[in-house]
Formats: C-alpha cells, structure tokens, sequence
C-alpha cells in the first residue's frame, strides 16, 4: 500500500500542495533540483513542484554520483513509492529527460503504476544510438567540450577548484547515457510531449520525433528560440505551454 509522501533526500518538493497533480522534475547534468525552484511562478497553483536531488550535487555534494542507470533506476524506485499517493507527471531535461523515461518504465515494472504524462526536453528518443563517450574523453577535451556546450556556467568553467569539485558528478551524469543500452518494452500507456530548442546542434527535431514510437497515447513536439538550454533562456513560453498541458489534469485521481 502506497504512503503519503514523506521529506528524501532523493526529492526536494519546492512548491507543496495538498492535492492536484505532482511535477517530479529531472535536471540536466551537472545540475541539482535548484534548477526548478523558480517554476512555481509560471505553473498552476494547485500543481505540486517537486524535483529530482540525485548523489553528488548540492544537499547531497558528499555522496558518490551515480553513473549507471542500472545502479540508479531501483534505487529512485525505492525512494520513489511514498510520491506515487497521488496523480504524478514527470518532466525531464537532457540526461534527466532519459532517466525520466527509464523511471517511468521501472516503476510500470515494478509497481504497476505510470505517470500521467511524461515531458522529455532536449533529449533524443532513447532508441537513437548515442556514440559519442562524453564520460571518458581526457579532463581538457571534456571540459573544452563542456565550454562549446554552453551548459556549465563560466564563473564554475573559469575556477580551476570549482571545476574538480563538479567534474565527477559532470562525469558520472553522462555516463549514464554512455552506459545506457536501449531495451525494446511496449509503449507507456500515457502522452509523451517533446520540447526542444530550434538551435539546438545536439538534439535535432528528428530524433525528437522518435519519442512518438514510445507512447500509446499522443504525442506533440513543441520548439522554442533558443539552444540546449532553451529552458533558461526561453523560460517564459516554455512554462506557459507547460502549464496549458498540466492544466488538462486537474481534479485527476490516481
């Protein structure tokens, strides 16, 4: 019998709410659940915000990272049966839109329960195969190659200390796309909605639109201006879209 949800440290809830749907967010690599503390502003009131803490960031900075989702997935599980009390949606960025998914698929397995919706942004289909090893290129390609992406901030790029404090969890976080091995399962019986940034040289609309082969339900793509991380930059419009679609599951229940 599920639990109400009780304090993880697995999962930081950055807006409560007593009832209505719950938002778990997953953030890009590198990132913490910080990166969803402003979406309060932007989101219907009565949508509970919560967001994914893994090891290795911020609370959680002495803990070992993780960087295979086979290690991962049972261990999110377990943290994740006191949040399953009532309807939830899941929204994932990059790397955190594949842990997302994979999670959706786990907690199907092994609980018998899925999200009423699951939003990846910037992120390929997972049957795309990545072939890029981004976890094991040598430290100064790999943070040359963190610098063309645009993803790690410069005052944390430019601090020689900084940048050995975050590399592990950095490298670990990609690792977990370098490791992943795709595993055909029968589509989620939930919506799948797409976001992506129309500059985006890493992710294009194409491999965007694989996502559609992983739903039974329906799928849309929306793009916004910007590049990867066109939900800093684009955070406005992409929050309002956001909204109109959460809108669609008030007074849901589990």
């Amino acid at each position: 019998m599920l639990t109400a949800a009780r304090p993880s440290p697995w999962i930081v809830t950055h807006r409560p709410s007593s009832s209505g749907l719950r938002l778990i967010c997953f953030p890009y690599a590198g990132a913490g659940a910080s990166v969803f503390r402003s979406w309060g502003e932007g989101l219907p009131p009565d949508v509970e915000i919560c967001a994914v803490q893994l090891p290795g960031r911020e609370s959680r900075i002495t803990e070992c990272p993780v960087g295979d989702l086979r290690e991962l997935l049972p261990r999110l599980g377990e943290a994740f049966e006191p949040y399953l009390d009532r309807p939830f949606a899941f929204f994932g960025h990059s790397i955190g839109a594949l842990v997302s998914f994979e999670l959706a698929r786990e907690l199907r397995r092994t609980k018998g329960v899925e999200p009423l919706h699951v939003f990846v942004s910037s992120c390929p289909a997972p049957h795309h195969p990545d072939s890029d090893r981004l976890s094991e290129l040598p430290e100064s390609e790999f943070v040359d190659w963190l610098k063309q992406f645009n993803g790690t901030p410069p005052e944390v790029l430019h601090h020689p200390e900084l940048m050995q404090l975050v590399l592990p969890t950095l490298r670990a976080d990609f690792s977990l796309r370098d490791r992943y091995l795709h595993r055909d399962e029968p589509p989620l019986d939930c919506p799948i909605t797409a976001f992506g940034g129309m500059a985006d040289s890493h992710v294009s609309g194409a491999k965007l639109e694989g996502w559609k082969q992983h739903t039974r339900e329906r799928f849309q793509l929306w793009l916004f201006q910007g590049d990867h991380f066109f939900l800093r930059t684009a955070q406005e419009p992409m929050l309002e879209a956001l909204s109109s679609l959460v809108s669609r599951y008030h007074g849901a229940s589990q």
